[in-house]
């Protein structure tokens, strides 16, 4: 099937359902380095870098019957066109962007990605957001379930839970249970940190090139997945780091963060290396535990994690793999950026993507569920949260 990916980022979503099979065929990403690194990894597909509010669907020289999906993960941050909005209202959000796409193209299906946090968001009035975003889609003629999905259910060596709004035209039936992907791996048999990374090249801050060897062959069936015929590694350079910050990082163990470590190693005021901040960031600089599946990769994390057995932070690679990106997806635009620089830096992107394996589970479900769409009937039973894993779908 084809599908249109919207705010695109750098390509994880549509990765994943390339893994599955599908051919996606427009791209919209507004941010230059990360269309840039889409456009990289797929040449055939028209990448759009453009803000999705200026674009006319029909300008994109597609046909509407070639659409068959659109997927997507829209930011949940409201905005204001005019007057004094309500900035949680997703309907003065870019989330209308996506429904308006949707309208337009009338596809078999859309999968949109948000934030956990999402389910607990409300207006001004008081309405559940979560049920704002359905009652949207339902006017363009959906019927709509969210998905809770945890990476790490699916072969990604990262906890990371997200929500999924999966909508299918009003003509099929919605049966929220069986567009649940089956969990490929449960605890304990997870990916662990170390088993995804290990058999990188060993650098220190402030070392490693854009392109290394491979310092040993794959050590266990993910990193030989990763490599996938990969030759030489790329995007695996260790940022430089201060000796006091190296000394910082020596003092903080597995599990533990910046407000671990004593007085003589914490934080100092910018510009005063002898006063103490007193700011303690309890999610920067935490060193994972190696044998478990890594926390969550946000778009912050080249300062939010420690290598666990080198006294720096992540390389982009080493985050490329925590989120399933094969060694084969190289990232352009620059490492890091600082705060005023305003596009998305190669750690951003790759923290802000979906994981490929997660998309790609959830990819080959939707597939199934096409392939049986005749034999499936309108069913919103919910699935309970269990101890063991953290699968929740309902009716939105």
């Amino acid at each position: 099937m084809n599908i249109v990916d919207l705010f695109a980022g750098c390509g994880g979503f549509s990765h994943g359902f390339k893994l599955a099979g599908y051919n996606s065929i427009v791209a919209v990403e507004k941010d230059l380095w990360a269309s840039e690194t889409y456009a990289y990894n797929n040449p055939s597909v028209h990448v759009v870098t453009e803000d999705i509010t200026t674009i006319d669907p029909r300008d994109l020289t597609i046909s509407i019957a070639d659409v068959d999906g659109i997927i997507g993960g829209p930011p949940c941050q409201g905005f204001s066109l005019s007057g004094n909005r309500d900035s949680k209202d997703p309907r003065n959000s870019l989330f209308a962007e996506f429904v308006r796409f949707v309208d337009y193209f009338s596809p078999k299906f859309f999968v949109m990605e948000n934030v956990l946090g999402l389910l607990s968001m409300k207006t001004k009035n008081r309405e559940n957001v979560k049920d704002i975003i359905s009652d949207e889609f339902c006017k363009v003629g959906y019927k709509v379930c969210t998905l809770i999905l945890n990476a790490c259910d699916y072969g990604v060596p990262q906890s990371r839970q997200r929500i999924f709004f999966v909508g299918v035209k009003a003509n099929y039936p919605l049966n929220s249970r069986l567009l649940l992907p089956p969990i490929k791996q449960a605890s304990p048999q997870y990916v662990s940190l170390a088993a995804a990374i290990s058999d990188l090249p060993l650098i220190e801050a402030g070392c490693g090139s854009e392109i290394q060897q491979y310092p040993m062959p794959p050590q266990n069936e993910f990193q030989a997945l990763m490599r996938g015929g990969s030759l030489q590694v790329h995007n695996h350079v260790a940022m430089r780091h201060t000796q006091r910050l190296v000394d910082r990082f020596s003092t903080i163990g597995f599990g533990q963060s910046v407000k671990h470590v004593s007085e003589e190693h914490s934080q100092r005021k910018r510009g005063d290396a002898n006063s103490i901040s007193g700011k303690i960031f309890s999610q920067n600089n935490m060193r994972p535990y190696p044998d478990k599946p890594c926390p969550t990769v946000a778009a912050s994390f080249q300062s939010n994690f420690i290598h666990p057995f080198h006294d720096r932070n992540f390389t982009a690679r080493e985050g490329a793999r925590i989120q399933s990106f094969p060694d084969t997806y190289i990232f352009k635009g620059k490492r890091t950026t600082m705060s005023w620089e305003k596009h998305l830096s190669q750690y951003q992107q790759i923290g802000n993507a979906v994981p490929p394996l997660l998309a790609k589970a959830l990819a080959e479900r939707i597939s199934w569920y096409f392939e049986n769409i005749h034999t499936i009937g309108d069913q919103y039973t919910p699935i309970k949260r269990t101890a063991q894993h953290s699968l929740l779908a309902y009716p939105a």
